[in-house]
């Protein structure tokens, strides 16, 4: 079997560039790749909710994941989102282009029609499994699909398909579920999600790592870092200090917003703005998260 062992530790769900007009700023890739890579993370991943997947126009995809991948040149893994809203049928063909295009690995969430039925979410994914060959990482996260999966088809898909072995839990609450998991299949490796809220429950409930969009991603490589070291205070101590601002970031609805804001800061982006529709964030909230940056000294 292939060697997946790369699939493990913190991947920074990243946001899509655009400009403020809401064209696509592929320029912005190669800052974008490149401040990951600087800032110590296992990989990224592209095109999930973070990067605005459902605003982006299908013949763009290739576009960003071309420039993603030329930017990178191979330093760290790329997981590319392909998770499509309604069915097998487009989910595949965006999978196989991704690994066509050289993605890594691929993330996958089940199309919203399958609701509760276990049975074809399971044979979703063995669809997918039986025309990849590269890592699929399993999405769990019903608020946005409306799809609960349950712990033995997430068990029994990662039995039928090794390739399947790896999951994205944001099931709610987070760190019960990767108990659950870690019980029913002690292999898989299991990402938390959810802005990194939970992070530190989560690995002490036997996650390997998280996969998310907070906008300080070298904050969670230092915790991952210092949990998988043995340092448990060390760990503890640095999610507590800044789980005000990991808190504050992923505020329902304003939380993409904030983001790109953040990126935008840090030179990384050339404009914050998210492509319409969006919720913008109100001048108060923008003052609350100067004052935050400041007292944390993130600015």
């Amino acid at each position: 079997m292939a060697d997946y062992s790369y699939v493990t530790g913190i991947y920074n769900i990243t946001p899509t560039p655009f400009y403020a007009d809401g064209a696509l700023d592929l320029a912005s890739l190669k800052p974008l790749v490149d401040f990951n890579v600087d800032k110590g993370v296992n990989g990224m991943t592209i095109l999930g909710v973070l990067g605005e997947t459902s605003k982006v126009l299908e013949e763009e995809r290739d576009s960003i994941i071309e420039g993603v991948l030329e930017a990178n040149d191979g330093r760290i893994s790329i997981c590319v989102g392909t998770s499509h809203d309604d069915s097998t049928e487009g989910c595949l063909i965006r999978s196989k282009r991704a690994q066509e295009l050289g993605a890594d690995a691929v993330m996958v969430a089940p199309p919203k029609p399958m609701k509760a039925d276990q049975e074809v979410i399971r044979r979703h994914y063995l669809t997918l499994a039986d025309a990849l060959t590269i890592p699929i990482v399993v999405q769990d996260h019903p608020t946005s699909t409306g799809v609960t999966m349950h712990v033995e088809t997430i068990a029994r898909i990662a039995e039928e398909a090794p390739i399947c072995n790896f999951l994205k839990l944001e099931d709610e609450p987070s760190p019960t579920k990767v108990s659950q998991v870690r019980k029913a299949c002690p292999s898989m490796i299991i990402f938390g999600g959810l802005g990194g809220m939970m992070f530190l429950e989560e690995l002490r409930h036997g996650a390997d790592g998280t996969m998310t969009g907070f906008a300080f991603p070298e904050i969670l490589v230092e915790i991952h870092r210092k949990w998988v070291a043995g340092d448990v205070d060390g760990a503890t101590e640095v999610f507590y200090r800044y789980c005000p601002l990991i808190r504050f970031e992923n505020q329902k609805g304003i939380n993409l917003a904030l983001r790109k804001e953040i990126y935008y800061r840090r030179g990384v982006l050339s404009s914050p703005a998210p492509r319409k529709p969006y919720m913008p964030v109100d001048e108060e909230t923008m003052a609350d998260l100067d004052d935050l940056l400041t007292r944390l000294a993130l600015v």
